[in-house]
């Protein structure tokens, strides 16, 4: 405490000089060794179970993949795992949830009546706090806003004994790098971005929260053997090149849909050249390409990450069992991709899609080619993705350059610090200030502006460009406006372009004026993988929680019945145990439909733990193709086009079940299990579309809905709203038996069109008891 207090005093005294030099920064709270037996992988137990899947396996060459996914299977002998194929039961070591989607996860664990987790847990206050006046007053506006939702989880928290990160202390998917993620760990997190700890080594995959139940109820957690697409890394990145840029050219390669299915696997001599959080940063955007998590083999630079993180006996540890951190000679991957490090230049992907992959100095032209103003609103760094000190200290030499040339930042500038760790080293170092001296607004360690948490009075309505570091830029995701296009690129890029206030600039090659009216031309940014004088612990108000809490049964969990916020779940009803009939085909989504339109966040993230308040945002954010309107649906009872949930809710008042046809890779982006659980409760039993993301159609499966694909997606032409539907084949539903739809049209007409399914037996028995949790419970 006396060091915390040492620190917020000396940091009051304006020791640090104009711009951020310092010539004595010194660790004033230094991180301490944390207690890693809750933390460190259980490699000899692991290093067994691998071997007894080995010998089923003819003892062939794995990847590094294979190993930590089978070494994590909860009976090692049952199945022989084949890629594609073998559903996988899984024994996960740890669980993470960021609030928004813990409420609903920690709502559906209270149904099984255990006194505690079966694995370590954590709760991560993040994604309530809304961007708008600045750090602590956004933190402080927060609790008081979302009190009763912080209490309902800290007191969850208490009762069960999960780690509870407080409002403010940071971003889910940092907090866990710097404090769990460990190299061989298999982890669930309920946010699509956990593979972020794939840069320390960790399986981690997004999940819905019926996922995360699975895990901390001790019940096997299933998942289909995920291909293994292999990216050797050759070369080193030059000056103006990161680790954002490999991964924004990748996913212009791959595309939102090219890693269904697989991990994506980094290998070769250029992994050793990138730092430990530069690898996050690539593990967490390859969910924009649908991958089920990425993942990078042991590295010097993630010993040195683990040693300044704390976590000294994970890395003596992980050292000991290199061997099995990383893949075997002559494994087969099912797809080799290969990137020249030093062929990589800075990339600008967007707008509205992560994939849409456009190089630096290609930019300019796509910026005329599309007519679009030539005008940056507003510089956004930070977020889960990019936040790392290395992201920081790079920006800042870049801002601190602009500041010495008497440069102002032209276009709105915020920054958004990952964790209260990272917050607290770059004031320490200098970096905040450098920031703050060009205009930035230094915002909360939190999502904020990434998840739609951005009070942005200005620009309402209006056409207009942002450029972020940010992982996600689906249309309306940021500031709630259709209209801003956001264009994601590496913290450096953002930052120097910020100072431009124009698309069209670029920092490699262009210059500005400077105060004195002479040519001013950025420099090549440059920063600390780590900080020389060890990160800083930061604020004793944001004290890291004990790893391994003891669960207090005593605690009375409270949830008012007249609560908005938060409701107690009603058991979804069983399969009637017939085929469906009369299902009225409520809406025909055309083009990209992500669970962002599926279940909105921003302004609806205040009822996540409210599954009738939530279900009034349901799919208000897609396109009906019948008319080419969003937010838009035909109601046959009375011939009138409405709200989509409007004309839901008057269905299930009138016991009609609807279905969605729905386009390719349906439900992509967030691991929002509420898009899931919204249609469940509105009264849909199935989904049929052309292809779904991995995420999406597993939460349907857990939530009780029947996901099905067209054997042919030419099909999706042929149905329409207001068809009905009558299934044929789901009264004897078994895994890999396809499944026919009698269509009649609205003119009387009928058609068989063939349906496929990936349903396993357990899949199955989740689909007739009603839910996944339906199905725990009767078993147990």
């Amino acid at each position: 405490m006396a060091s915390a207090l040492l620190y917020r005093q000396t940091a009051k005294t304006g020791l640090v000089a104009r711009h951020g030099v310092r010539a004595f920064a010194s660790a004033l709270n230094p991180v301490p060794e944390k207690d890693c037996r809750s933390i460190t992988p259980p490699y000899e137990k692991l290093q067994a179970n691998l071997q007894k899947v080995r010998r089923l396996l003819d003892n062939r060459p794995l990847t590094l993949a294979e190993k930590v996914v089978y070494s994590h299977l909860t009976n090692p002998e049952e199945t022989v795992p084949v890629r594609g194929e073998t559903y996988l039961k899984l024994s996960p070591d740890r669980v993470a949830m960021q609030d928004a989607s813990a409420q609903m996860a920690l709502l559906q664990f209270m149904l099984s009546g255990m006194s505690t987790t079966a694995v370590p847990s954590s709760i991560h206050c993040d994604h309530l706090i809304v961007a708008n006046n600045g750090a602590d007053k956004d933190v402080e506006a927060s609790i008081k806003t979302n009190k009763e939702i912080f209490d309902f989880l800290e007191s969850a928290a208490k009762k069960y004994g999960i780690a509870f990160w407080k409002p403010g202390s940071g971003i889910i998917h940092q907090i866990v790098l710097e404090n769990y993620a460990a190299p061989g760990t298999l982890m669930l997190g309920t946010d699509s971005h956990t593979p972020n700890a794939g840069g320390l080594g960790t399986v981690a995959i997004g999940v819905g929260g019926a996922d995360a139940v699975d895990a901390m109820a001790a019940i096997p957690w299933e998942l289909k053997a995920p291909r293994v697409i292999g990216v050797k890394l050759t070369g080193q990145l030059s000056p103006w090149a990161s680790p954002k840029d490999v991964i924004l050219k990748l996913a212009g390669d791959l595309t939102v849909r090219g890693g269904t299915g697989h991990i994506i696997e980094y290998f070769g001599q250029g992994v050793d050249s990138l730092s430990c959080t530069g690898m996050a940063t690539i593990c967490n955007m390859g969910a924009e390409v649908g991958a089920t998590t990425s993942l990078f083999p042991y590295s010097n630079s993630m010993k040195s990450y683990l040693a300044a993180t704390g976590r000294s006996a994970v890395a003596k540890a992980a050292d000991a069992n290199r061997d099995f951190l990383r893949a075997d000679d002559q494994a087969n991957y099912d797809k080799v991709l290969e990137i020249d490090l030093s062929q990589v230049e800075p990339h600008i992907n967007g707008p509205f899609t992560p994939d849409l992959s456009t190089p630096l100095s290609k930019f300019k032209d796509f910026v005329k080619e599309n007519n679009w103003k030539d005008d940056l609103t507003a510089g956004l760094i930070g977020s889960c993705t990019n936040s790392s000190y290395q992201d920081m200290s790079r920006a800042a030499s870049l801002a601190k350059q602009a500041a010495d040339a008497g440069l102002i930042s032209k276009a709105d500038f915020l920054v958004t610090p990952g964790s209260e760790q990272i917050r607290a080293t770059i004031e320490r170092d200098g970096q905040q200030a450098i920031f703050e001296s060009v205009g930035a607004k230094v915002l909360a360690n939190a999502c904020g502006p990434c998840i739609g948490q951005w009070d942005r009075k200005e620009r309402k309505g209006e056409e207009n460009a942002i450029m972020t570091s940010f992982n996600r830029n689906f249309r309306s995701r940021n500031d709630g406006n259709p209209s801003t296009m956001n264009f994601l690129a590496a913290p450096e890029i953002v930052t120097a372009m910020s100072f431009a206030g124009k698309l069209s600039f670029n920092p490699m090659t262009d210059s500005l004026t400077d105060k004195n009216g002479q040519p001013f031309q950025f420099q090549p940014p440059q920063g600390d993988d780590l900080p020389k004088q060890g990160f800083e612990a930061g604020r004793a108000t944001y004290e890291p929680p004990s790893p391994t809490p003891t669960p207090d049964a005593s605690v009375n969990i409270v949830v008012n019945p007249k609560s908005n916020r938060l409701q107690i779940l009603e058991p979804f009803s069983p399969w009637h145990g017939d085929e469906f009939r009369g299902l009225r085909v409520l809406l025909k989504v055309q083009g990209k439909c992500t669970t962002d339109h599926i279940s909105a966040a921003g302004v609806w993230l205040k009822y996540k733990g409210h599954l009738q308040n939530i279900a009034e945002n349901t799919l208000i954010g897609a396109m009906n193709a019948d008319n080419g309107q969003i937010n838009s649906a035909l109601d046959v009872t009375t011939n009138e086009y409405n709200t989509i949930p409007y004309v839901a809710k008057s269905y299930k008042s009138q016991n009609i079940p609807w279905v969605v046809i729905a386009d390719h890779n349906y439900g992509e982006g967030s691991a929002r299990e509420h898009a899931a659980l919204q249609v469940r409760y509105l009264g849909c039993p199935l989904v049929i579309s052309r292809s779904f993301a991995r995420i999406h159609e597993t939460n349907l499966k857990k939530q009780g809905v029947l996901p099905l694909t067209f054997a042919d997606e030419k099909d999706w032409e042929r149905i329409s709203g207001g068809d009905v539907i009558e299934t044929i084949g789901v009264k004897d539903l078994a895994p890999g038996k396809p499944v026919q739809l009698l269509v009649t049209k609205t003119d009387g007409s009928k058609m068989i069109i063939d349906a496929k399914h990936t349903m396993s037996h357990d899949q199955i028995r989740w689909f007739q008891k009603g839910s996944a949790l339906n199905s725990a419970s009767a078993e147990a």
